[in-house]
């Protein structure tokens, strides 16, 4: 018995880790995403993955620490293809908590400005010393 063009028997309730990644572009390719499980930056409902075959399926979180930064996701739909930005974004809901902000700029706490005097000078600086220097 066939089944007709078009229609699923049933539909997918579980995805490869590595290929789920890939559709959901937290990684560039498949490759780099199996790279990343065996490297141990995967975690899975607070479990260190161990292999990119393991299956997740819809309702599990995802912890990445790809490109420097830690992304916590929750598998929202099982992917079909690698497609469009919009199409791999429905795939998942972030639940990567927002940046700490600073409490004087409002910018991301990484951001923040450095205590006066500290580091090398800014621009700024450099002039206000050069003025200095020419008698000024």
């Amino acid at each position: 018995m066939t089944t007709p063009v078009g229609t699923d028997p049933k539909p997918e309730t579980s995805q490869r880790l590595d290929k789920w990644l890939w559709f959901a572009r937290l990684a560039k390719s498949r490759t780099l995403a199996a790279h990343a499980v065996t490297e141990g930056k995967i975690k899975v409902n607070r479990v260190r993955a161990e292999k990119a075959s393991q299956l997740v399926k819809v309702g599990d979180v995802i912890t990445s620490r790809l490109a420097r930064t830690v992304r916590v996701v929750r598998v929202a739909a099982i992917g079909a293809r690698h497609g469009p930005a919009v199409e791999a974004q429905r795939l998942y809901e972030d639940l990567t908590p927002p940046p700490e902000r600073s409490l004087e700029s409002g910018a991301p706490a990484a951001w923040a400005g450095r205590a006066s005097g500290a580091g090398r000078p800014t621009k700024r600086d450099r002039r206000r010393i050069e003025d200095l220097k020419r008698g000024g």
